[in-house]
């Protein structure tokens, strides 16, 4: 089947788990800017969960536009992913509540690991369905960025817990920071194979 339905399902999914997770987000009974002070955790956990939300979305999108077929593992992989992200806007929200505590914040951590393991089940599982020579395979290649992440998120989530949550915390956010930066491999590829085709075109004739 195509990929138009499951991308138009996916985006829906990631649109909902925004919307919870701006809904734990209390605003403050009395109009003085003081208020604010103690919704500061909250808000920096929602900032840093909405970016790593963003970040998927991005990259889920990028990697749907070079596949060309869904199969059924392709939906399964899906949803597993999507099964982690879903558990986002409860993890900021217990992270944020406690002001970043050792388990909320090695929690959030785990489902940080999990959602990107996860998401690189769904990249092996397109690239077995594509095939080695497919875009996405050229354009990913050994994916030290992609294997970074879990490392750094299976070494704050002990962190958190017997050495400092703030020092956690810092490894999400360089984390995301990393992936802040546009990844243009597959539109790299995707260039360069458009660029190719009419030549090859011209040779052929």
């Amino acid at each position: 089947m195509p990929t138009a339905r499951l991308e138009a399902f996916s985006d829906g999914v990631l649109a909902i788990i925004i919307t919870i997770m701006v809904l734990e987000l209390r605003a403050p009974e009395v109009p003085d800017p003081e208020a604010l002070a103690p919704l500061r955790p909250v808000l920096l956990a929602y900032l840093l969960s909405f970016v790593y939300l963003g970040i998927y979305w991005n990259n889920h999108h990028h990697m749907l536009h070079v596949t060309r077929y869904v199969s059924g593992g392709i939906l399964w992989a899906n949803l597993h992913l999507l099964f982690w992200l879903s558990l986002v806007p409860f993890t900021t929200a217990w992270m944020g509540k406690t002001e970043f505590a050792a388990v909320p914040t090695a929690t959030y951590g785990v489902v940080l690991l999990l959602a990107a393991i996860a998401y690189l089940v769904l990249q092996r599982a397109i690239i077995k369905r594509e095939g080695p020579d497919s875009t996405l395979a050229m354009a990913i290649g050994r994916d030290r960025k992609g294997r970074l992440s879990p490392v750094a998120y299976a070494v704050a989530i002990p962190m958190a817990i017997f050495l400092s949550a703030a020092v956690a915390g810092a490894l999400y956010v360089l984390v995301a920071l990393i992936w802040l930066v546009p990844d243009r491999r597959i539109e790299r590829v995707v260039t360069a194979r458009n660029l190719k085709e009419p030549i090859d075109s011209r040779v052929s004739h």
